[in-house]
């Protein structure tokens, strides 16, 4: 019988009104702090709560646990690189395809260049769970998103990549990049690091163009 995936589930109960949405983003933003200062060892829902200015019981309320507070906040930050490059790729970045490329890597290695020990304890968390996959999936569906759907003349970055070749492409570029901040390279804010992740992601769409 298949294995089905289940969905990651971030919070127990959806906010509806904007108070409860303010609340959410106050946990979230309390977790990221406490990550940034302390690392996983700091993260407590207790400490979360605290700093977030809630009682335990109102966080428990949105959040089963704190790995559902992990996963949750590793959902906002993914959603802000989504932002962050569809920005830039609606910016003047020309048609062709290393234009592109650049625009959209530069987006995504800069929206990893804040709070990264923060970010780097989300990434170890997620990985230890073994939910890599889970928040991979979306990543390699916007990618293939963005390269459809922007200059489409002369032709689309990425689409017409099989979804074997996006599940190769966004894997290596998203590898590279996780590695770099969970590692605390010093190159990665470099433009050294930046060109040598658009030679990668050039070089497989040149290999796959060229092809047998």
């Amino acid at each position: 019988m298949a294995r089905t995936t289940q969905p990651l589930e971030t919070t127990r109960r959806k906010p509806q009104q904007a108070r409860a949405e303010e609340t959410v983003a106050a946990i979230l933003e309390a977790a990221a702090q406490i990550l940034e200062a302390g690392g996983l060892a700091a993260f407590t829902t207790n400490a979360v709560a605290e700093r977030a200015g809630v009682s335990i019981g109102t966080l428990y309320q949105y959040f089963a646990d704190k790995n559902a507070v992990l996963c949750a906040l590793a959902e906002r930050e993914m959603n802000a690189v989504f932002l962050r490059v569809a920005e830039a790729l609606r910016g003047d970045v020309g048609l062709a395809a290393d234009g592109r490329v650049r625009a959209m890597i530069r987006a995504i290695v800069g929206a990893f260049r804040g709070r990264q020990r923060a970010r780097k304890a989300v990434l170890q968390a997620i990985l230890s769970q073994g939910q890599g996959g889970e928040m991979m999936a979306p990543i390699a569906a916007f990618i293939t998103r963005a390269g459809e759907s922007v200059g489409r003349a002369p032709a689309p970055v990425f689409a017409a990549l099989s979804p074997e070749q996006i599940f190769v492409v966004s894997r290596a570029l998203m590898g590279a990049i996780r590695s770099a901040v969970l590692e605390e390279q010093a190159f990665f804010k470099s433009r050294s690091f930046e060109d040598e992740l658009v030679r990668l992601v050039l070089a497989y769409l040149g290999a796959v163009t060229d092809g047998p």
